[in-house]
């Protein structure tokens, strides 16, 4: 495959200079080390960034060639929108991994992880919904081929006026975590006070994420329940009005390390994640892996293999929570299909499916 590629691949990776890059940052640093794990199969690859604004620049530690742009972001993702400094060099193709597309003389691919500001504006702040619906008729208008991780966003993207022969469903891989840091997270736990099974739930602190009717969920399962497992919160805070009182027993671990959280999901007697919408949901599926058993809300990732609530119900929400907690063998075959599901889902066939596309792309294919 790599010799329909032979110019290489500019990668945009533009999400890695984000403070927080979150789930689509995981998608870009897995897609690399699934590259790396197809060796001579996979094409020459560089990237592409805004100009660092510190020293040494982190991007250089992926060990690929960089090319930065001349401006630091975000004054580059105002020139991309203008169509400067944009990609310069050779190359077959730029995919540009996230909605941040800078101007590129060679095909360009897109990757959309979601169109959730559409399905749920109140979600996300007013510049933020501006700069989707700008980033996405650039994709629209540009791009010879759209890459999704799941059908449900193919078809939101259809629905949006893309051609369906250009959009590419590439589901994401589960296996990035490191060995779990097992004294590590114990060390998280005792500081959080809570010792024995709790519930966990993995996130950004924004509204999209539903921590509130999550939050109200769990207050109900203590009304219903003398002594219910403790509810331990993973994840930096995102945009938003706070939280507001924690119910007795919900703590909040803030961010932690990957061996730390690696550690957290495999002591986890539950994992809980009800985000309104994603368009794919890395978190279930890092869960899974680790064995735990999931209650989540219908995103792609979670398939056959998690025990799934109404994400606005939060009467539904808790009676699951109490239902897994109260059920050892549900537990146990939500593990067992849980494990199933996220095996065979790989960084490595990940970017096979991508360098495919590349491949397609490069001899002009639609």
């Amino acid at each position: 495959m790599s010799d329909a590629v032979e110019g290489g691949v500019t990668l945009v990776v533009e999400q890695l200079r984000r403070e927080v890059p979150g789930g689509v940052g995981t998608y870009v640093r897995g897609l690399l080390a699934g590259l790396e794990a197809l060796g001579s199969t996979a094409p020459p690859r560089r990237l592409f960034a805004s100009r660092p604004t510190r020293r040494p620049d982190p991007l250089r530690r992926l060990g690929l060639p960089l090319e930065p742009a001349h401006l630091p972001a975000p004054a580059a993702l105002a020139a991309w929108r203008l169509g400067l400094d944009g990609v310069r060099g050779p190359g077959a193709l730029t995919h540009a991994l996230s909605f941040a597309i800078p101007p590129s003389a060679a095909p360009l691919v897109v990757t959309v992880h979601d169109l959730a500001w559409r399905a749920l504006p109140d979600a996300f702040p007013p510049r933020g919904r501006r700069f989707h619906e700008a980033a996405l008729r650039t994709a629209l208008r540009r791009a010879a081929r759209l890459v999704v991780p799941s059908p449900e966003v193919a078809g939101a993207l259809v629905a949006a006026g893309a051609d369906a022969g250009r959009v590419a469903v590439i589901a994401e891989g589960a296996d990035h975590l490191p060995e779990p840091d097992l004294d590590g997270a114990r060390a998280l736990l005792a500081r959080l006070g809570v010792d024995g099974p709790f519930y966990l739930s993995v996130g950004t602190l924004e509204p999209r994420k539903n921590l509130a009717r999550l939050l109200a969920a769990y207050r109900e399962l203590r009304r219903q329940t003398r002594m219910p497992w403790p509810l331990v919160v993973i994840g930096p805070k995102g945009w938003g009005e706070g939280l507001g009182p924690l119910p007795e027993g919900a703590v909040l671990g803030g961010r932690c390390s990957d061996g730390v959280l690696a550690g957290c999901y495999a002591m986890a007697s539950c994992f809980v994640y009800v985000p309104l919408l994603e368009g794919f949901g890395l978190p279930v599926l890092e869960a899974m892996r680790a064995g735990t058993a999931v209650v989540a809300s219908a995103v792609p990732s979670a398939g056959q293999a998690a025990r799934v609530v109404d994400a606005r119900s939060v009467a539904a929400i808790a009676e699951a929570l109490g239902e897994v907690a109260a059920d050892p063998t549900l537990r146990g075959e939500l593990e067992r299909a849980g494990r199933a599901h996220a095996e065979p889902l790989t960084w490595r066939a990940c970017a096979a499916a991508h360098v495919a596309v590349w491949a397609e792309v490069a001899g002009g294919g639609r």
